[in-house]
């Protein structure tokens, strides 16, 4: 997907002056490049709109593939499910918020990524732990990691009291995928942004399939994909400590589901999912002069979810499932210096969750969530010092059966970083955090069954990192190096278990892992440059239930041992060539890990050429991309086969 702002690289330049004797100076032009910020005290991983074609990147997920730590469970095709699992801790564990605000899924807990279209995305950020500021939601404490998705704001002037990007983008599997952003400056201090999109696919691929002495290639079919979405964001600024946004978004899909690929079986066809989720959110920040700093956020939504079935052998040979949730959510946030080098804050967040269902014996479940936390941020020099404590306070009530009863939880969290040297760019860091995923409504109220001994799956983090960052006036224009090493323990684990109606909580789990990252640039000169980014992680996410059990010290499924990201390329004024490669070693999608549960390692290829120029002074940018390069077969999902060798042409212009 294309960028919508900062089409053009306009360097810094020191104009001629003249000195006390009246001659002129040389004209003196400096051309640099800044090496990317790091977070100290808990790790991140940022990506930027500049960055999303040379990814060749339509959506979130697309996005955020190359993160270390990340693994993108997705089951294929432009429609298929894409979700996010971090460190290995499962979906669950990742909050998404939207311009610092949650999007929660109380039914399953799973945010798929793959419905937020990049045309209003400025960036995206994935934090570990959670965000360095202590002035935001209590919710953005109350995860285990955090992905913020922060869209296009308004970026216009009096002479120029608008702005309209049109783009297309259109691609293999009948990919039409247009779409248009409006900006607008009102009266006074008052700007609003519009954006809209709608894709469409057939979503029809090729994939390979070996039987053990052939291979076969078929049609992956009933994989339609219909999405629209309108997003709309008025915006009152008085200044940067005092302004005000009102956010409206509305989604609307309708796609196919296409079933398990299994060896002398037709997947079933004609499963299908309608969704139309709305919501409106409000926004509200002040910074007195004093440091006292208010934040105020507030949101009602509603998500709608229809399954449709053809094949479920339910006595009727069908199945037609409706499910609406709907929230209600207020937080506010307060902070103050007591000292200049003291920050104390308090938050508050109260939400209210319900789901009703066209199920049979549905239990119809309400929970109200009540999260307060206290924090503060210390510095003593070049040591940093953050923590907070969270309370989490749960309470249901369902119209038949037994509600699960009420939680009374206390999470602290505590963060350092410091830098040992006089030279600024060398930082430690380090955080402890503990914390716990709540059951879905799911998880508890699936079947006529309730599991009211479910307990929350509690989390401890602990990680030690160091990061380094430096500039150079050579040929190495940067390089930014980053290490973490960490051990997560997961008690209570929530999963599904075969057989029983519900959800089950099974024993511990230790996960130890490290993520490394490097970004660098290149100057050859003649305008020539390559810049360069690796990341890598390792993950080591062993079961510990039971000694005597047959899974004992076995790999959780779907987490490989290793994975490798690495982007490169090469650019000059208004082209650039990229190359992009994922690399994923074995992994087995059951506990048992053993030869029948095996996924074979794969690696896949992209490569994306990107114009960006000024025709008659409208920025333009188009970008012409492939996917998997070189044909792989693999799969992400055991027996949901990914596609195979595409193509996505994009074009983009700014009046």
């Amino acid at each position: 997907m294309v960028p919508f702002l900062g089409f053009v690289l306009i360097p810094a330049s020191l104009f001629a002056q003249k000195d006390t004797t009246g001659k002129r100076l040389d004209t003196v032009t400096v051309r640099s490049s800044r090496p990317p910020q790091i977070q100290a005290v808990t790790p991140s991983q940022t990506i930027g709109s500049n960055d999303f074609a040379r990814l060749n990147a339509i959506n979130v997920a697309d996005a955020i593939t190359d993160f270390s730590g990340v693994i993108i469970k997705d089951y294929g095709g432009i429609g298929g499910l894409k979700t996010v699992s971090v460190r290995g801790l499962g979906a669950n564990h990742t909050a998404v918020l939207y311009d610092g605000v949650e999007i929660s899924n109380a039914e399953n807990g799973q945010i798929d990524l793959s419905k937020f279209n990049l045309n209003n995305v400025q960036s995206i950020t994935l934090y570990n732990g959670q965000p360095a500021s202590i002035c935001m939601p209590a919710r953005s404490f109350a995860s285990a990691s955090v992905l913020s998705i922060v869209t296009s704001k308004p970026n216009l002037t009096e002479e120029k009291p608008y702005q309209v990007s049109a783009g297309m983008n259109i691609g293999s599997f009948g990919l039409i995928n247009p779409y248009l952003q409006w900006q607008q400056k009102l009266g006074g201090n008052w700007s609003y942004i519009v954006n809209s999109y709608t894709e469409n696919a057939n979503g029809d691929y090729k994939y390979s399939i070996n039987d053990g002495n052939s291979t076969t290639e078929e049609t992956r079919l009933g994989s339609v994909v219909s999405m629209q979405e309108a997003d709309g964001a008025l915006y009152w600024t008085k200044s940067d400590s005092n302004k005000f946004n009102l956010h409206l978004n509305f989604y609307n899909s309708s796609q196919g589901l296409p079933g398990a690929v299994i060896l002398y079986t037709p997947p079933p066809n004609g499963q299908h999912e309608w969704e139309r989720d709305v919501f409106a959110q409000t926004g509200y920040e002040k910074l007195w002069k004093s440091s006292l700093h208010l934040l105020i956020n507030t949101k009602l939504s509603q998500d709608y979810l229809r399954y449709f079935d053809p094949h479920y052998n339910n006595g009727s040979t069908l199945l037609n499932e409706y499910f609406t949730q709907h929230e209600v959510y207020q937080s506010a946030a307060l902070s103050y210096h007591l000292l200049t080098n003291w920050e104390v804050s308090y938050a508050t967040d109260f939400s209210l969750n319900n789901i009703d269902a066209n199920i049979n014996n549905f239990h119809y479940p309400t929970r109200i969530t009540l999260l307060n936390v206290l924090a503060t941020n210390l510095t003593f020099g070049k040591l940093l010092i953050q923590g907070n404590l969270l309370n989490t306070n749960v309470n249901e009530t369902v119209r038949s059966g037994t509600a699960l009863p009420g939680s009374n939880i206390y999470s602290p969290t505590l963060m350092a970083s410091i830098k040992p040297f006089a030279d600024q760019g060398l930082q430690l860091r380090a955080f402890y955090k503990n914390i716990f995923r709540y059951p879905t409504f799911s998880e508890l109220y699936y079947g006529v069954v309730t599991n009211t001994n479910l307990k929350p799956e509690r989390a401890n983090q602990y990680d030690l990192g160091v990061t380094y960052k430096k500039s150079f006036n050579g040929i190495i224009e940067y390089v930014a190096l980053t290490a973490d090493g960490y051990y997560n323990t997961v008690n209570n684990k929530i999963v599904f278990q075969p057989g029983f109606d519900g959800a089950i909580n099974y024993g511990r789990v230790d996960i130890e892992g490290l993520d490394a990252g490097l970004k660098t640039q290149a100057d050859l000169g003649s305008g020539y440059k390559i810049p360069l980014t690796i990341n890598y992680s390792y993950q080591s996410a062993l079961i510990l239930t039971d000694p005597s059990a047959p899974d004992y010290l076995n790999q959780l499924p779907y987490i490989p041992k290793s994975t490798l990201a690495f982007n490169i390329g090469v650019n000059k004024e208004h082209i650039g060539l990229y190359y992009n490669q994922v690399l994923s070693s074995t992994r087995y999608f059951d506990n048992n890990n053993d030869a029948s549960d095996y996924l074979p390692p794969y690696s896949i290829s992209e490569a994306s050429v990107v114009y960006k120029n000024t025709i008659k002074k409208f920025p333009v940018m188009a970008s012409f991309g492939v996917d998997n390069l070189f044909n792989e077969n693999y799969v992400m999902v055991q027996s949901y086969p990914m596609p195979g060798r595409s193509y996505k042409l994009s074009f983009q212009i700014t009046i």
